[in-house]
């Protein structure tokens, strides 16, 4: 429950409380070097009216062994107006020990007591002191209690003031870290705007030289953050222009695929037919005949022409691609081009066909990879393998290189970075993970969805 509330506590309170506890040792040390000063004063004020209450006594003391007669009624006579003599009081004693007389109890702040630790910390050990007057005794005995009462008295008072001065000091200190700590509140208020997506406000600059730098700082900080979303917002832009654009361009490529096959690809089969049709009717018209024939030959060639283009018209428009088909020859060709890294290609015979981007990322992802192992690797074997699992498409790529050091990285030269490659298949509803397998290499999974990606234009 304490370490709760401590921790609820604001930072200028608890410099203030550390602060005021160290004013309060200092205090504390302070009083302990009076108490030591008073009760050495206690004791040279009670010694020295002990010697004088002891030359006085003396000097009577002496008269009686002179031959003045001081029989006990003349002691008591003198003794009992003088009551107390300062802080002693007197006890008279016959011969037989029995008490004849004692002053009386002190006046001076009479009925006052003090904590019995108090006064054993600061009363002094005295020693009853007799004096001898013929049969009689007289006893001083030294009482510091006064001394020690006056002595309270004077630290109740310091410590009531000591306890104020502390509370002025715990204020003062408390109000003046409020308004040196005030350009604290706005960087707050200022963070706090920051992570709502706001960095349109600036702080300015204290003249607290520690609080100016903590205001640069963050007025750079938003400035970069400013500048950073404002790219971001202008690439997201652009990528979004160019995924539109990429629509609109395969929407008008299927279009006038269509076009193609409903009017030239039928145009050249009913030309197709009538030529043949002459062949067949013209068995005896050798001149009609090879023209004819010569149609059908050229119709023939027309066709296939036709077929090639509306094959590549809607290869690139995204009607679908076999990911296998697109692999494959960049594979061979690569693993022809670096004969020292041994090349194995593992892709499934069943793999459905699917979106021309999808299979443009599994291309793109396999070429970046690739040229990473070449650069980056120093591998001797690598693994490629492209397989379906449901709805999914999974690319696993792995070497027998050095692995990962540090972590992926979109370094300078390789191509759109293995950042890049993430990106690109986050896009498309994928996913890339890398790992380093037990021993050395590194291994890429690329996992893409197989069904189509809705355009802008089919949204």
């Amino acid at each position: 429950m304490m370490n709760r509330a401590h921790h609820k506590l604001s930072l200028r309170t608890r410099f203030s409380f550390v602060l005021t506890a160290l004013f309060a040792c200092l205090l504390a040390a302070l009083g302990g070097l009076w108490l030591q000063g008073a009760r050495n004063g206690i004791h040279e004020e009670v010694e020295a009216a002990t010697r004088v209450s002891e030359q006085w006594l003396g000097v009577l003391a002496r008269q009686a062994d002179n031959g003045m007669a001081i029989d006990a009624d003349a002691l008591l006579a003198l003794l009992k107006p003088a009551g107390r003599i300062r802080a002693n009081a007197l006890e008279v004693l016959d011969a037989a020990g029995q008490r004849l007389y004692l002053s009386p109890p002190p006046t001076y702040k009479q009925g006052r007591v003090v904590p019995a630790a108090f006064a054993a910390l600061l009363a002094p050990e005295f020693a009853a002191r007799p004096i001898e007057f013929g049969a009689l005794t007289v006893v001083i005995h030294p009482d510091p209690s006064r001394s020690v009462i006056d002595a309270w008295d004077d630290l109740c008072a310091m410590a009531g003031w000591a306890a104020a001065l502390l509370m002025l000091l715990f204020a003062g200190t408390r109000l003046a870290l409020d308004r040196a700590l005030r350009p604290l509140e706005k960087l707050l208020a200022a963070l706090d705007r920051t992570g709502r997506g706001r960095f349109d406000f600036r702080l300015p600059l204290p003249a607290a030289p520690e609080l100016a730098r903590l205001a640069r700082a963050y007025n750079g900080m938003a400035d970069r953050l400013a500048q950073a979303v404002d790219e971001n917002v202008r690439l997201e832009s652009e990528q979004e222009v160019a995924r539109c654009l990429q629509a609109s361009l395969a929407a008008e490529r299927r279009s006038i695929a269509r076009e193609l096959h409903d009017e030239l690809a039928q145009g050249i089969t009913a030309v197709r037919a009538l030529a043949g049709a002459i062949v067949q009717r013209s068995a005896d018209l050798p001149a009609v005949q090879a023209p004819a024939t010569s149609i059908i030959g050229v119709t023939g060639e027309l066709q296939d022409g036709v077929r090639k283009v509306l094959q590549q018209l809607r290869s690139t428009a995204g009607e679908g691609a076999n990911p296998a088909a697109t692999l494959r020859p960049f594979l061979d060709c690569w693993g022809q081009r670096q004969p020292q890294i041994a090349l194995v290609i593992d892709i499934a015979g069943d793999l459905p066909v699917v979106a021309e981007a999808v299979a443009a990322a599994l291309l793109r992802v396999t070429q970046e990879a690739l040229t990473n192992i070449l650069r980056h690797a120093a591998a001797s074997r690598v693994s490629v393998s492209l397989s379906s699992t449901g709805a999914w498409l999974e690319l696993c790529i792995t070497d027998d290189g050095c692995g990962l050091h540090g972590g992926p990285s979109a370094q300078a030269g390789c191509g759109f970075g293995l950042a890049g490659m993430r990106e690109r298949l986050v896009e498309l509803g994928g996913c890339l993970e890398l790992t380093t397998p037990a021993g050395n290499g590194c291994h890429l999974s690329a996992r893409l969805p197989a069904a189509r990606p809705v355009t802008c234009l089919e949204a």
